[in-house]
């Protein structure tokens, strides 16, 4: 096992560089980017560097220590305070990696805010468009660049993420949008929840509809405008669905249906980021399983007022 690991607060420009491959996890200190991180530092090798992240400063130098220090730990283990809400935080960390190390080689974009059903949608609209939304954007936009040949970024997403989810008179909002087209329509549709005119507009009440449909609508701008260089790099960015997956934030919306554990679940995402070569049928795609989900597959969901209901 690799032990070295470093404190959220430590002096980073201390860090020896590394020739290995840089690993970066967001959402990392408990749930499915936890298991993320441990099967990354699993399976990775001993010259690569592994970056666990979250929020909270005592519980990243907690879950980076153990994950370390884990007996199938191969990779070395550091763990950064990033909050993903902060646009300029995740900006400032792929500087600093692009400029430490020459870029990074697997991004997971996987932080969430859980969304409680006794809470109305509108109260926690803020925080949880923040989390998805707003730091997919500024992963995209900032990980992107720094990616080096043969990498692969992936932003966790949901099944509930194909456009079909949405009425059909919403779907050309997200349908062939670049990233700011994609940003405005999720700003736009945020007043609409706030000003509470957004139900009658056609959106979803489970926000985490919208949230979804986004964050595979801004995977696949950018993917679109590096499609065939990426591919002749053999380099991989895409949406993932990990299926049901049993953690905090999923907990409780459920109830009846047969959740797999983060370590589970954590598998078939990790056969995507460390497959050997690239398919280029699952480039900008929302994958599950090894599989595409069609983008315009799904259909709006009638059940949502008995998901809403605690």
């Amino acid at each position: 096992m690799n032990t070295a690991h470093n404190s959220p607060d430590s002096n980073h420009t201390s860090t020896p560089r590394h020739n290995g491959r840089i690993a970066l996890v967001t959402g990392a200190n408990q749930g499915l980017g936890r298991a993320l991180a441990e099967g990354l530092a699993a399976r990775l090798g001993v010259d690569d560097l592994v970056l666990l992240t979250g929020r909270h400063a005592g519980r990243v130098t907690e879950a980076a220590a153990e994950v370390a220090g884990a007996p199938q730990t191969r990779a070395r283990v550091e763990g950064r305070v990033l909050d993903v809400s902060d646009g300029a935080g995740i900006a400032a960390l792929a500087a600093e990696l692009a400029e430490r190390h020459g870029g990074v080689d697997l991004v997971l974009s996987n932080a969430i805010a859980p969304l409680a059903k006794e809470v109305s949608q509108a109260a926690q609209a803020d925080a949880f468009i923040d989390v998805a939304n707003g730091a997919t954007h500024a992963v995209l936009r900032s990980f992107a660049p720094v990616l080096r040949p043969g990498g692969r970024l992936l932003v966790v997403a949901s099944g509930l993420g194909a456009l079909g989810f949405l009425p059909p008179h919403l779907q050309p909002v997200f349908d062939g949008a670049s990233l700011e087209q994609v940003e405005a329509a999720v700003e736009s549709w945020r007043a609409a929840v706030h000003a509470g005119t957004a139900e009658a507009a056609g959106w979803p009440r489970w926000i985490n509809i919208p949230s979804k449909v986004a964050q595979v609508a801004a995977v696949r701008a950018v993917a679109a405008e590096r499609r065939e260089r990426d591919l002749a790099e053999g380099t991989l960015l895409a949406a993932v669905c990990p299926g049901m997956v049993d953690t905090r934030a999923s907990r409780g919306w459920f109830t009846g249906y047969e959740a797999q554990t983060p370590a589970v679940a954590a598998r078939a995402v990790l056969d995507l980021v460390l497959a050997g070569s690239v398919d280029p049928g699952q480039y900008g795609e929302l994958v599950q399983f090894g599989k595409v989900l069609p983008w315009h597959g799904g259909a709006p969901l009638t059940e949502q007022d008995a998901l809403l209901t605690p």
